[in-house]
């Protein structure tokens, strides 16, 4: 039987058959582009990537729906960070939230969630759910801008599950998992709405068929076991997913920590690209064995862990690459060659610029 020849077909053409489980010509290459912002030392990284990868731009679908109504302040914290704060005004009172944003070495983080009561959780169910605008442009404008270069990337934005675990905080939302798992289902199911009416406004006006989800990973072991998986994350992302697949569309998941417990689950909810597949020590299952799992049934998009990308050599990296190819792509199939997050590190985008054509230049030299 022939096969294709390595890079013998168009970035766009070798996603979608990642995305559809259909026999490639060399794995697919990508790199997330949530860089930090206005860093010129990424420049160089920036241009490269553009010029050698299979690239993805990402249209956020949350533009097609009205925003809350919020206020919001900044003010100086520290020599590290601001403090951002937003007040979400409610029907029934206002909810607030902080958040100390980076502005040197260290990465932004919530300081103070919006809801910490139930009476808070109450006054966001009092919000009214959002009414549809915008249009389609934007989207046409990024399938425009890629071509045959890639594809455009329609983002759901949160899950039900990781949206609810974000207004609480992790370890809130596990003791109110334990105390009020009812006021739980309650927000799961408004935001499971929100989502599907999202998703039904972007498909009538003809986005897709490239779709993409996350914040499974705020309910996966070891803070949550399978059960919690699937009664907060699967039971409300399978109508999702499935109302894209009944669409024609494809859907990619991005989440982090220890999924080998919940592997199963992201198959059986029809997950059809799953990133970033994490092996020890931060994850708990390796390529070989979600290849073993995922055969022929998911594309896996990963698993270079991104500390390597400033850590190791170039040598390094590319040896771990040309191991991911052996372990995942003996069947020329499902797989994306990718970091297992965007590039971070403030200030240095030279740190890591050898280390990235390293593992570029791997893929692109596959040869079967």
């Amino acid at each position: 039987m022939a096969h294709l020849a390595p890079n013998s077909i168009s970035s766009r053409e070798r996603l979608h058959r990642c995305y559809n489980h259909q026999e490639q010509d060399r794995p697919g290459v990508y790199i997330r582009t949530y860089w930090p912002s206005n860093d010129p030392s990424y420049d160089p990284v920036k241009a490269y990537v553009h010029a050698h990868t299979d690239l993805k731009i990402p249209v956020d679908l949350t533009a097609l729906e009205t925003p809350y109504r919020t206020s919001t302040r900044t003010e100086p914290h520290s020599a590290d960070f601001d403090r951002h704060t937003v007040t979400l005004h409610t029907p029934t009172g206002d909810l607030q939230s902080v958040y100390l944003i980076g502005l040197r070495t260290y990465p932004s983080f919530c300081q103070e969630h919006f809801l910490k009561t139930r009476e808070d959780a109450q006054k966001w169910l009092s919000l009214p759910l959002p009414e549809p605008r915008g249009d389609a442009s934007a989207f046409l404008k990024a399938q425009h801008d890629v071509g045959d270069r890639g594809i455009a990337d329609a983002c759901l934005s949160s899950n039900p599950g990781g949206h609810v675990v974000e207004l609480f905080g992790s370890e809130a939302f596990a003791i109110f998992s334990v105390t009020e798992r009812d006021l739980l289902h309650e927000l799961l199911q408004r935001q499971q709405t929100i989502i599907l009416n999202r998703l039904k406004r972007a498909l009538s006006l003809g986005i897709g068929p490239y779709f993409s989800s996350l914040g499974q990973e705020e309910i996966v072991p070891p803070l949550h076991g399978p059960a919690d998986f699937v009664e907060f994350n699967m039971q409300y992302d399978k109508p999702i997913f499935d109302l894209i697949h009944n669409a024609g569309g494809r859907i990619h998941v991005h989440c982090h920590s220890k999924i080998g417990r919940v592997f199963q689950y992201f198959i059986e909810m029809g997950v059809d690209v799953l990133h970033p597949i994490e092996p020890p020590p931060l994850g708990d299952i390796t390529a070989a064995q979600a290849k073993h799992l995922a055969r022929g049934k998911m594309c896996l998009e990963g698993n270079i862990q991104i500390a390597n990308m400033y850590e190791r050599t170039p040598a390094q990296v590319a040896e771990e690459t040309t191991t991911l190819i052996a372990d995942a792509f003996d069947d020329r199939n499902g797989l994306i060659v990718s970091p297992s997050a965007s590039l971070y590190q403030i200030g240095k985008g030279a740190q890591c610029l050898e280390q990235v054509k390293a593992m570029v230049q791997t893929v692109l030299s596959y040869r079967p």
